[in-house]
């Protein structure tokens, strides 16, 4: 009998809208603020340009500013990226928002609870175990390996533990892909 997997499963990690930003508001103490529409302020001082990321506290509703760039020259812009600032592009308000230099430089965590799915094939293959399955992330969601291989087979974590061969460490969270391998149940 061959201990080889016959088959290799494709699992997704993607997000389905953007995390909340763990951050305290200075009005109302609350630690949870979010991008809402998505909007830049863009502030021209002679040639040189401040472009922010405007977020709202979930419970207040005050404004907060994180300083995407500070005193950039106008001239070291791409001008799509410019425009992307100007009208507020989902796209650049996501690609800032993941960035983790501007939540350091800010000092905010992302809460992605709620924010993220877990696709898998609907059908699980009748063949021999053991099976491989190949994780994927579209996104960078953090995720315990254990919990995301536990949500998608529908078992307990101590079974995860027993049945997965990983090469990282399940306890551990990561936003990269990963492959594992389901053995035979007993």
């Amino acid at each position: 009998m061959s201990s080889q997997p016959h088959t290799v499963l494709p699992w997704v990690v993607r997000r389905t809208r953007l995390p909340l930003l763990s951050l305290r508001c200075v009005d109302c103490r609350s630690e949870s603020a979010s991008t809402g529409e998505g909007r830049f302020r863009v502030n021209a001082n002679g040639k040189l340009l401040d472009v922010w990321l405007l977020v709202r506290c979930v419970s207040c509703d005050r404004t907060t500013k994180l300083t995407v760039h500070e005193r950039a020259p106008v001239g070291s812009f791409d001008p799509a990226e410019l425009d992307g600032y100007h009208a507020g592009d989902p796209e650049l308000v996501a690609s800032r928002l993941l960035d983790p230099l501007l939540a350091r430089r800010n000092r905010f965590t992302l809460d992605w609870n709620g924010a993220w799915r877990l696709d898998t094939p609907s059908a699980w293959p009748d063949e021999a175990w053991p099976v491989q399955v190949e994780v994927v992330f579209k996104d960078p969601v953090p995720v315990r390996p254990d919990r995301l291989i536990a949500q998608g087979l529908g078992l307990s974590r101590n079974e995860v533990l027993r049945r997965i061969k990983c090469d990282i460490p399940l306890r551990r969270p990561t936003s990269a892909g990963f492959t594992f391998t389901v053995m035979a149940g007993d």
